[in-house]
């Protein structure tokens, strides 16, 4: 039934392909040939088959592990260097129709207190977050057509749009709502989103269609089948992910990357964003009624296989992950954080309470977005807050030939490095500020290309000087 190419979900995700990969990967954890020859293959940094992945996931060999960690550090500062992209969660509503079992979010819970944002408390969120230093969203919504209609995620996009406070702007929205239909993706194209977001949770049918019992997202097709939705309808950039800890976590690595290679066959690119979020405790629910849960030893080593498989997508962790955790898998493959996150609805305007049960999960980390700026700087990495792919229309394919080739080096780097002296100039705490300085002193000079570096420094100057919004 196996087909890469096909547009139905269970020949893209075959059940018996991902349980033969399974079966192989196990068979062969310990052949040192085999290994060495996909780590070989590897260091092309063309990214390697969801069977081969497998493979290096199971693989127990000490040695063999080490080479596969020092790889995919190598990978990610071949493409996306020292840069890390931010960006906050924004929640909108938490009305919702379905009864998915581990979120808090499910209809039958009747303990959550029930919100969805006014056009003038979206408003107010959006300045907060602007004050904090926002520059890209991801917009959060549960799925109900009478309270959270396609109209009103359109309206909420085109309010945050249109909001500018002293120097702050959002200048790029992501979207993660609920799969929909081929005239909705086309409407929410037109107004201007960036990538589209949604998670599978899981790729295994029998468990998916459990977990999700009740409400439309209880199709298991037309959820997995979404990306060719949005694709087909001129979405160019889309962030796949998984939700680890519901179902066992090796079947859902595989089909993960199952996914990724079939919108590479039929639709000519791959996702832009993979998101490795873990379960967290929330109102209602208890992670441990899913014994699936992994070890931060194996999330790690989840993270540097992904970027071994998939060299040129980005990787995506949260807040739900502790500072000890992201520290680490910033090492290994992370190229987008957020940070300074609220996970309820209202939580920005407004100081989140601590027992606040609006809340779609706990946050591990909740340091503000300042002082994860600084922990970054700290670590010699850029914090960038660039949207201008997304501006000049460097998406889609034509993002991932400028990726593949490596050029995209030569608009990132300046770009990261001006975007992050606006939030130094408009944002940052003196100490970050210091930090910041010294570190954009420094990095500049690694632009290679002289003639974007001379005019990026002129640009620094400019931004010290007031103007903002530069970008290559």
């Amino acid at each position: 039934m196996y087909d890469v190419k096909s547009k139905k979900a269970e020949e893209f995700i075959d059940d018996g392909e991902i349980n033969d990969t399974l079966e192989y990967a196990k068979a062969n954890k310990s052949n040192k040939e085999l290994i060495n020859s996909i780590i070989e293959k590897a260091k092309d940094m063309k990214g390697i088959s969801h069977r081969e992945a497998a493979v290096l996931l199971e693989c127990d060999l000490q040695e063999e592990n080490e080479r596969m960690y020092q790889l995919a550090k190598e990978i990610k500062d071949k493409f996306y260097g020292n840069r890390i992209v931010m960006f906050a969660p924004l929640y909108l509503s938490n009305y919702c129709v379905n009864g998915c079992v581990y979120c808090p979010y499910h209809h039958q819970n009747k303990h959550i207190a029930r919100k969805k944002l006014t056009q003038e408390e979206i408003k107010r969120e959006v300045i907060a977050l602007q004050d904090m230093g926002h520059k890209r969203l991801a917009l959060e919504a549960g799925e109900d057509p009478v309270n959270n209609p396609i109209e009103y995620i359109l309206e909420c996009i085109n309010t945050i749009y249109s909001i500018k406070h002293k120097n702050g702007a959002i200048r790029r929205v992501n979207v993660n709502i609920a799969a929909t239909t081929h005239e909705n993706y086309r409407k929410l194209k037109e107004a201007g989103i960036g990538t589209y977001i949604l998670f599978q949770e899981t790729y295994n049918k029998e468990s998916y269609e459990k977990l999700h019992p009740t409400g439309p997202k209880h199709n298991y097709a037309y959820h997995t089948e979404a990306m060719d939705r949005a694709m087909e309808a001129g979405i160019d950039d889309v962030g796949l992910g998984v939700l680890f800890g519901l179902n066992l976590y090796r079947y859902d690595f595989v089909g993960m990357l199952m996914h990724a290679e079939h919108l590479e066959a039929a639709l000519g690119v791959g996702p832009h964003t993979i998101s490795v979020p873990r379960i967290r405790p929330a109102e209602d629910i208890n992670p441990g009624d899913f014994d699936n849960s992994i070890s931060d030893e194996m999330f790690e080593k989840i993270v540097a296989i992904l970027r071994i498989a998939v060299p040129y997508t980005g990787m995506i962790v949260s807040t739900r992950e502790s500072k000890k955790t992201r520290e680490k898998v910033l090492q290994l493959g992370i190229s987008q954080l957020s940070g300074g996150s609220r996970t309820s609805v209202g939580g920005y305007a407004e100081e989140e309470e601590e027992d606040d049960n609006s809340k779609q999960f706990d946050v591990e980390d909740k340091r503000t977005l300042d002082q994860v700026v600084n922990w970054l700087l700290d670590m010699g990495f850029i914090p960038s807050f660039c949207t201008a792919c997304y501006r000049e229309g460097r998406t889609g394919d034509r993002f991932m030939k400028l990726v593949k080739s490596g050029q995209i080096a030569n608009c990132c780097q300046p770009n990261a490095l001006m975007t992050l002296k606006e939030y130094l100039e408009d944002y940052a705490s003196e100490d970050t500020k210091h930090k910041g300085e010294a570190l954009i002193e420094k990095e500049i000079e690694r632009v290679t290309n002289e003639k974007v570096k001379t005019i990026a420094k002129d640009y620094l100057v400019q931004v010290h000087e007031g103007k903002r919004d530069f970008r290559f």
